[in-house]
Formats: structure tokens, sequence, C-alpha cells
């Protein structure tokens, strides 16, 4: 996506290059969750179960903010931690849906300690497209599913924070959209300030040529 601004140089960039959202971990994650959620409750959840729609909405609302605090990143770092806060809260929400899931079926969630659990890690670990995962959804058990589910969620929310905090380092290096527009117009200014000092001192040397050249030419005699 191309959203870089051409700028003169010595000048601020006023808006921030979009970040590919597509190619980040946690976004193509987020998008397995809600993935993996919908034929999770179809599968497992009774038709009329308002908690069908409250997982598939949180799982959407993971996703789609990721996406809206991505594109507003461009113009504003607040706004777009602002959405990745809300993205983290449906994901945290999903989570509370996936562990009440097992704790309600008396299932069993996936500690460190049970056989699957090194084997679930690496497999989330390593695959975060959807292909990677879709052959399994009907064929995982809810106990299977739900345990994936969360093991995502955690990855998510961890990978999320690390991400604003490297969005929050910025935001006090560089500041907002304000203090990008300042700092343009100030170099804008010191670039023509330099530019006219320039022009000033070439305008003075010539001149100072001028007065050397008349000189030699008075001395040799040349009618001037």
């Amino acid at each position: 996506m191309a959203n870089d601004v051409p700028k003169t140089q010595g000048s601020a960039q006023v808006l921030r290059k979009q970040a590919n959202w597509e190619e980040l971990y946690f976004y193509q994650k987020s998008n397995v969750l809600y993935q993996l959620t919908f034929v999770f409750t179809q599968r497992f959840l009774t038709r009329g179960d308002r908690t069908i729609d409250q997982m598939v909405q949180a799982a959407r609302s993971g996703k789609q903010n990721i996406v809206e605090g991505s594109a507003d990143g461009v113009t504003s770092t607040e706004m777009e931690l602002k959405l990745l806060n809300v993205a983290r809260s449906s994901i945290k929400e999903l989570k509370e849906d996936y562990e009440d899931y097992i704790v309600s079926r008396h299932l069993e969630r996936w500690g460190q300690q049970h056989a699957r659990y090194d084997g679930m890690l690496k497999f989330c670990r390593q695959h975060n497209s959807i292909d990677d995962y879709q052959a399994y959804f009907e064929k995982w058990s809810d106990e299977e599913m739900a345990n994936i589910a969360l093991t995502l969620c955690h990855m998510v929310d961890r990978m999320m924070t690390t991400y604003e905090k490297q969005l929050e380092d910025t935001f006090i290096k560089e500041g907002g959209i304000k203090e990008r527009m300042t700092a343009a117009r100030l170099g804008y200014r010191t670039n023509q300030r330099e530019e006219i000092a320039r022009l000033k001192q070439e305008l003075e040397q010539a001149n100072r040529r001028i007065v050397e050249l008349e000189e030699r030419l008075r001395k040799a005699g040349v009618a001037l």
C-alpha cells in the first residue's frame, strides 16, 4: 500500500506509512480466530443461543479493529492505539467465552502438563494462515477447537501488546499529526531561509567578482 508522501530534503513527513496489516502475524491469527469461531459456534452451540452472536462478533471485532487501526494510523497514532485496544478487548472477551464453554461442558483445559500441549503450541506458533487450519475445522472436537482458540487468543494479545509498545515509543519520539505538521512547516520555512541565504551569498560573490573585473579593465585601459 503506497501511502508515502514525497518530502523535500530536511523536512518532516506529515503522514505515517501505513502498516501492511495483512502481513502482521497477529492479524493473520485473528483472522484464523474469526473463521474458527464461526465454525465452532455452528457445530457445537445450539441455534438460538445468544452466545453464538457474542462469540462471532467478538472475533470479528478483533480482526476488523486491527484493519481499521492500521488505516487510521496513517494520520493518527492515537486513534490506531485506541482501535488496537478495542481489538484486544474483543479478543479477551472471546477468550472468556471459550473458557466458559470448557468449564460448563466439563472439558479439559490443556495446560503445560497435558500430553498435547507442546504440539498444540508448536502448531499455533508456526502457522498463521487460515489455509493451515481450515482442513481441521470439521475434524477437531469441541475440546480441541476451544483449546486451539484459547492459545491463539493468548498469542494475539501478547503480539499486540508488543506492537502497541512500539507505537507508543514512536508517538513519544515523533508526536501525532499536529506535531508532524508543525515540524513539516518549520522544516519548509527553514529550507526557505537557507535557500535565501544561499542566494544572497552567491549574489554578493557575483558583485565582488564584477568589481574585480571592472578594476582589471580600468587598469588595462579599457573604457567601461
